[in-house]
């Protein structure tokens, strides 16, 4: 079992940028996966970002290629998402979730809001 939590969301302006935390708990947390999701009001949840178990590959959404980092690090169990040049289009609740393999994802943070404001 893996337990998640994000922190890090907040109001901000267009242009700035945001770091968010996902803090796991469990041992097995060095051979998960990581992944950022987000949804956006009335809209259905999509994929951001995802970290390999070793941290070697990283994928991005196009939307936020170039602008989004994510990053592990094992020691801290913690996952992050670096995010710069926001706009109000990334406007949404972030979800960081924990899974076997890239394609699927067991275990979910409760979330946390980001807003961007123009």
């Amino acid at each position: 079992q893996v337990q998640l939590v994000e922190s890090g969301g907040g109001l901000v302006q267009a242009g700035g940028s945001l770091r968010l935390s996902c803090a796991a708990s469990g041992r097995a947390y060095r051979t998960y996966a990581m992944a950022w999701f987000r949804q956006a009001p009335g809209k259905e949840r999509t994929f951001v970002s995802s970290i390999t178990s070793n941290g070697d590959s990283t994928y991005y959404a196009d939307s936020v290629k170039g602008r989004f980092t994510i990053s592990r690090d094992k020691a801290q169990n913690t996952a992050y998402l670096q995010m710069n040049s926001l706009t109000p289009e990334d406007t949404a609740v972030y979800y960081c979730a924990a899974g076997v393999t890239l394609a699927r994802y067991d275990f979910w943070g409760q979330g946390t809001q980001v807003t961007v404001s123009s």
